[in-house]
C-alpha cells in the first residue's frame, strides 16, 4: 500500500505541475475574455439597493461610515452597528440626511455573541429581512475569530441572493512589517469569507476587499498593542506608511458599494495594489529582503533612522500624498 501511494506522489510531483502550467498557458486568455464579459454584464445589470436592508458593522468612522453614507445615497435601509455611541449617533443622523429613508443606530460590539445575536433581531424586527451584511472593523484584536460570529448569525436570516461584504485588508496577503497579528487576522478572515463561500454556493454573495492604504484612523497611526490598548503614533505610522499614498476613504466606500451591487467576488482599492500581490506569489524573497532593508534602522539605531522614515521627510510626501485628516493625531471617542 505505501509503495503505490508514494509512486502516485511521484507521479504527481514529476508531472502535474509541467501539465499545470501547460493548462494555464493555454486556457488563460480564453478565461480572462470570458472573465470581461461577466464584468461587463454584471455592471449593466447591477443591483438596485433602494429600499433594501443594509447591517453594517463599525459604523462610527473610517470606511465603515462612509459606506453608510454610500448606501445611504443610493436609498437603502440601514442598521448600523459600534461601540461609540455618540459617533455612531451622528453617522446615523448624516445618512438619514443624505437619502436613507430609515436607520436604526445599535450599539454593540460585534466579538460578543450576545451583540451579533441584538444586531440580527434589530433588523429583522424593523425590517423583516437583511440584504447586505457589511462586516467591517478597524482593529482586530487577538481573539479574531469571535469577530466572524456575526456572518455564521446573519447568514440564515438574509434574504435568498442576500451579499455578505466583507472588509477585511491587504495586509492579509502582503504580510507588512511590525503587525504580524493584525497580519494574520486579516489573512484569517479572507479564508474564512472564501471558504463560506463555498459552503453557501450561490444562495448569497460574498464580496472579500482587500484595502490598500485608505484614510482611516488606522492611517493616522492608531494601533493595537499587546497589552490590548488602543494608541495612536504617528512617528511609527510615518515609518510603516512611508511614501505609499494614501486613499481617500469616500473614493474607497464608493468603490466597494459599486462592487458590492455588481456582485464581485473580490476588490483591492485603490487596484494598483494587486500588482503587489502578484510580487507577493512570484517574488516573496524580493518582497521580505525589501521590507527588511526599508523598514528597519541599522542595528543599535532607533526606527526614526530607517530608509522609509528618511525618504519621507526628505521628499515632504506628506504634503501632497496623505489626506489633511490623516495628519491630525485627533481620532473619534465617547
Amino acid at each position: 500500500m505505501e509503495l503505490v501511494l508514494d509512486l502516485i506522489h511521484k507521479i504527481l510531483n514529476a508531472y502535474l505541475p509541467h501539465m499545470a502550467t501547460t493548462a494555464l498557458i493555454h486556457f488563460m486568455p480564453l478565461y480572462l475574455f470570458l472573465k470581461f464579459l461577466h464584468f461587463i454584464f454584471r455592471s449593466i445589470f447591477s443591483e438596485n439597493v433602494a429600499g433594501k436592508v443594509v447591517l453594517i458593522t463599525g459604523a462610527s468612522s473610517g470606511i465603515g461610515e462612509h459606506l453608510a453614507y454610500e448606501y445611504a445615497k443610493r436609498g437603502a435601509r440601514l442598521v448600523l452597528a459600534a461601540r461609540r455611541r455618540r459617533s455612531l449617533q451622528q453617522v446615523a443622523d448624516m445618512a438619514y440626511w443624505l437619502g436613507s429613508p430609515d436607520v436604526v443606530p445599535v450599539h454593540a460590539d460585534v466579538s460578543k455573541v450576545e451583540d451579533c445575536q441584538r444586531l440580527i433581531e434589530e433588523a429583522i424586527s424593523n425590517f423583516g429581512r437583511l440584504d447586505h451584511l457589511v462586516t467591517n472593523a478597524a482593529v482586530t484584536p487577538l481573539y479574531l475569530f469571535e469577530n466572524l460570529i456575526e456572518v455564521t448569525k446573519a447568514a440564515p436570516a438574509m434574504e435568498t441572493k442576500g451579499k455578505i461584504v466583507a472588509i477585511t485588508s491587504s495586509a492579509g496577503v502582503l504580510n507588512a512589517a511590525r503587525i504580524s497579528f493584525y497580519n494574520a487576522s486579516k489573512a484569517a478572515m479572507i479564508s474564512f469569507y472564501e471558504t463560506l463561500r463555498v459552503e453557501l454556493g450561490t444562495q448569497i454573495g460574498i464580496t472579500i476587499v482587500t484595502p490598500g492604504l485608505v484614510e482611516s484612523e488606522l492611517t493616522k497611526g492608531k494601533f493595537l498593542t499587546t497589552e490590548g490598548k488602543l494608541e495612536v503614533d504617528q512617528v511609527m505610522r510615518d515609518v510603516e506608511m512611508s511614501v505609499t499614498p494614501i486613499l481617500p476613504v469616500q473614493k474607497c466606500a464608493r468603490a466597494i458599494v459599486k462592487s458590492a451591487c455588481r456582485g464581485d467576488n473580490y476588490l483591492t482599492e485603490p487596484p494598483w495594489f494587486k500588482t503587489l500581490f502578484v510580487y507577493r506569489i512570484f517574488f516573496p524573497e524580493f518582497l521580505e529582503w525589501f521590507q527588511r532593508w526599508f523598514l528597519f534602522p541599522g542595528p543599535g539605531q532607533p526606527p526614526t533612522e530607517a530608509p522609509s522614515k528618511i525618504i519621507l521627510d526628505v521628499t515632504g510626501f506628506k504634503e501632497y500624498g496623505y489626506p489633511k485628516s490623516v495628519l491630525s493625531p485627533h481620532i473619534k471617542v465617547d
